[in-house]
């Protein structure tokens, strides 16, 4: 689990750190201004989906952007969109393979449920002056695609199959994020947090309570404040 973390994390910088550059080489300053500041917002999400039998949280990575607008004193608006971004539940047991209509295999594996999605934090943002910040407000989401991952090594063979079911997903899902982090350079570089998100509408079309919940470890990258700020 460590060592998974630990790969994961590196991932993610390298992944961040090569976007980071592409934009500040196409768009330089021109996102970022004394009251906006425009970055990559990722990391790793740990989810669920209750009324189910499954074993454990699913981990997935989350990347994509977001807009600081300042508001009022500390207050800001945080806008943004995860374009990379996934949900779903990790080991499922029979019954539950039964009701997402999985077909099942004769050798030793495991089944997850995965869940592609757009999802559109939209928070209150206040900065304290030790650079520490909370954050709390609604976040809305379109699940486009979905399917049960079937995974096997056995007799030393790898085995990946999916198996699409789409059709047993609710489209749109809606729900409550809080979160807390802290930014780094006294304020002006890098930040790290983690949010909560609590789902408050079904994410399967006949499984009622089959709300979404995560937490999510995250790195805010802002893009051009340093050249923004000269």
């Amino acid at each position: 689990m460590k060592k998974i973390l630990i790969i994961s994390a590196f991932l993610l910088l390298a992944n961040l750190s090569n976007a980071q550059v592409i934009i500040s080489l196409l768009l330089g300053d021109k996102l970022n201004s004394p009251n906006i500041e425009f970055g990559l917002e990722g990391g790793i999400d740990f989810t669920n989906v209750n009324g189910f039998d499954n074993d454990g949280n699913l981990r997935a990575f989350n990347l994509g952007m977001y807009f600081d607008i300042k508001m009022k004193n500390n207050w800001y608006l945080h806008a943004g969109f995860q374009g990379i971004s996934n949900l779903g539940m990790r080991e499922l047991s029979a019954s539950d393979l039964e009701f997402l209509e999985a077909e099942t295999y004769d050798v030793e594996g495991k089944y997850n449920q995965k869940v592609n999605a757009f999802m559109v934090p939209i928070l209150a943002n206040y900065k304290f002056d030790n650079h520490i910040y909370l954050e709390a407000g609604p976040q809305l989401g379109w699940l486009y695609n979905g399917w049960v991952a079937f995974s096997s090594d056995e007799d030393n063979k790898d085995i990946n199959i999916k198996d699409y079911n789409k059709e047993l997903v609710n489209w749109f899902n809606a729900g409550i994020a809080v979160g807390a982090g802290y930014k780094l350079v006294k304020g002006t570089g890098w930040s790290i947090g983690v949010r909560y998100y609590q789902g408050l509408t079904d994410v399967f079309k006949d499984r009622s309570s089959s709300l979404h919940h995560s937490v999510l470890l995250k790195v805010n990258v802002p893009i051009g404040v340093a050249k923004a700020a000269e």
